[in-house]
C-alpha cells in the first residue's frame, strides 16, 4: 500500500509541467549580461550583482495573481537555504585565510621555494607543477595567475617565443587547484549544493584529473626542453619554508576529513601565529588583512543569497519543474542524467564566464536530477566542478585568460599598451582544461551501472 501511494506521488511529481515563462528572470539575466559584456568587450565590466537584482524584481513582478508575500517567503527560503549559508561562511573564512597568508609572505615563499629546485629544462613543466601547488594552496585560479604570470612572461628572455606556452602552463595549473583545492570557491559550491563532504568529492575528482595532469606535465616537458638549454640562468627570490606551513596544514587537515570550517580556522590561527612570531606583520595589520579577505568575498556572498532567492521564486512559479521536464524527457538512465548535468553546466558557464556562479545556479537543479535518478552526490559534485573548470579555462573572455594577457602588457609613462599576444596564442597550448573535459566525459560514459 505504501509503495502504491509513493509511486502515485512520484508519478504526479514527474508530470508537473511547470512554466517556461517562470524562467524569464534567468533568461533576461543571461541576455543582458552577455550582450553588454560583448558590447563593452569585457565580461567583467558588467556588475553581475546589479543584473541579478534586476532579475529578482522581474521575478517579483511576474504572475501578479500570486501573492507578493508568498514570493517574498520563497525568496527568503531560497536565500536562507542551509547549504547557501554554510557556503557563505566558508567563503569568508577562505578569503580571510588567503589574504592573511599573502600578507605574511606565504605566496612569494611558496613560489620561490618551488622555482629554486627546478632545472631549466623543466621550466615549462615545472611552472605547470608550481601553478598546481600554488592554486591548490590558495584555492583561486585568478590569484595564482596574477602571482605567476609575470614570472612566466619573464621567461621570454631565456626562452624566446615561450610566453604563450608559459602562460598556458600557468593557466592550466591554476585550474587544477581551482578544481581540487578544499578552499576553492568552486569546490565549496559544488560540495555544498550536493550535500557531500569535500574529502569524498576530492577522491573522485582526483581520479579524474590526476592522469590528465601527468600527461600534460610530460607534454610541457618536451615542449619546454626544446626551447631552452640546460645552461639558462634564472634569478629566483628568497623563501622562508616556515611560511609555507599554513598551506600544508590546511591541505593535510582537509584531506584527513576535518570539517572545512575548523580546517580554515586552524589555518588562519597558524598563519597569524607565524606572522606575529616572525614579526612579518603586526597584530593590527593582521586584523586588517583578515577583514580584507572578508571584503573580497562580500560580493560573492551577497550574490549567492540573491541567486538562491531568485531560484526560490522561479521554483515557486514552476520554472524548475519546466526545466526538469525538458531535461528528464531526454534522459532514461543514470549515465544520461550525468551527461545532462555536464551539458547544463557547460552551457551556463559559457554564458556567464564564471565557474563559481555557474555551480551556484546549476547546483540545486543538479541536485533535483540527482535525486530523481539516485545518482552518487560525490560524482555529481565532481562532474559540475570539472566541467566548469574545463569551460572556464578555455573561454577567451574568462578571467583566467584575461589575467594572463594582462601580464604581457607594457606600461610606458603610466599608459598600458595592448597585450603582446592574443587569446588564441594561449588557447592552442591549454592542454589541461581541454583534456580535463575529455576525461570528465570518459568518466561519465564509462561509469559502472551499479554506481
Amino acid at each position: 500500500m505504501l509503495f502504491y501511494v509513493a509511486s502515485i506521488i512520484m508519478k504526479k511529481d514527474l508530470n508537473r509541467v511547470g512554466s517556461f515563462w517562470a524562467l524569464l528572470p534567468l533568461i533576461l539575466f543571461v541576455i543582458i549580461y552577455f550582450s553588454f559584456s560583448i558590447l563593452l568587450g569585457d565580461f567583467y565590466a558588467v556588475p553581475i550583482l546589479v543584473v541579478f537584482v534586476f532579475a529578482l524584481f522581474v521575478a517579483f513582478l511576474q504572475y501578479p495573481k500570486k501573492s507578493f508575500t508568498d514570493k517574498l517567503s520563497h525568496f527568503s527560503k531560497g536565500s536562507g537555504d542551509p547549504n547557501i549559508l554554510v557556503m557563505i561562511l566558508i567563503f569568508l573564512l577562505a578569503g580571510a585565510f588567503a589574504s592573511l597568508s599573502n600578507a605574511i609572505g606565504s605566496i612569494s615563499s611558496t613560489i620561490n621555494f618551488a622555482l629554486t629546485y627546478i632545472s631549466s629544462s623543466y621550466i615549462i613543466s615545472g611552472l605547470f607543477l608550481i601553478s598546481c601547488f600554488v592554486s591548490t594552496s590558495m584555492g583561486t585560479s585568478v590569484g595564482t595567475i596574477v602571482a605567476l604570470a609575470p614570472i612566466a612572461v619573464g621567461f621570454e628572455q631565456y626562452m624566446p617565443g615561450a610566453t604563450a606556452l608559459a602562460l598556458a602552463a600557468v593557466i592550466g595549473g591554476s585550474m587544477f587547484g581551482d578544481n581540487l583545492s578544499f578552499i576553492s570557491d568552486t569546490t565549496i559550491a559544488a560540495t555544498r549544493t550536493q550535500d557531500v563532504g569535500m574529502k569524498e568529492k576530492f577522491k573522485v575528482n582526483f581520479l579524474i584529473v590526476m592522469p590528465v595532469a601527468i600527461i600534460v606535465f610530460i607534454i610541457y616537458y618536451f615542449l619546454g626542453s626544446s626551447l631552452v638549454g640546460d645552461n639558462a640562468i634564472i634569478n629566483i627570490g628568497t623563501y622562508d619554508i616556515v611560511k609555507i606551513v599554513p598551506y600544508i596544514v590546511v591541505f593535510v587537515l582537509a584531506l584527513a576529513g576535518l570539517q572545512v570550517v575548523w580546517t580554515l580556522g586552524i589555518g588562519i590561527v597558524i598563519a597569524l601565529s607565524i606572522g606575529l612570531i616572525q614579526g612579518s606583520i603586526s597584530f593590527l595589520d593582521s586584523i586588517q588583512a583578515i577583514n580584507t579577505g572578508f571584503m573580497g568575498m562580500f560580493e560573492l556572498s551577497i550574490l549567492c543569497l540573491i541567486i538562491g532567492g531568485v531560484v526560490g521564486i522561479i521554483r515557486f512559479n514552476g520554472g524548475v519543474d519546466y526545466l526538469l521536464n525538458i531535461i528528464l524527457r531526454h534522459i532514461d538512465s543514470k549515465k544520461g542524467a550525468e551527461v545532462g548535468i555536464a551539458i547544463l553546466t557547460a552551457l551556463v558557464n559559457f554564458s556567464l564566464a564564471n565557474n563559481t556562479i555557474t555551480i551556484v545556479i546549476v547546483g540545486p537543479l543538479a541536485k533535483d536530477i540527482s535525486n530523481r535518478f539516485n545518482l552518487v552526490p560525490k560524482r555529481v559534485a565532481s562532474i559540475m566542478d570539472t566541467v566548469s573548470c574545463f569551460v572556464q579555462g578555455l573561454i577567451p573572455y574568462g578571467a583566467q585568460i584575461l589575467a594572463a594577457l594582462a601580464a604581457t602588457t607594457l606600461v610606458v609613462n603610466g599608459v598600458s599598451s595592448k597585450p603582446t599576444i592574443s587569446p588564441v596564442d594561449i588557447i592552442q597550448y591549454l592542454y589541461y582544461p581541454l583534456l580535463t573535459g575529455v576525461a570528465t566525459m570518459l568518466f561519465i560514459l564509462l561509469r559502472k551501472s551499479k554506481n
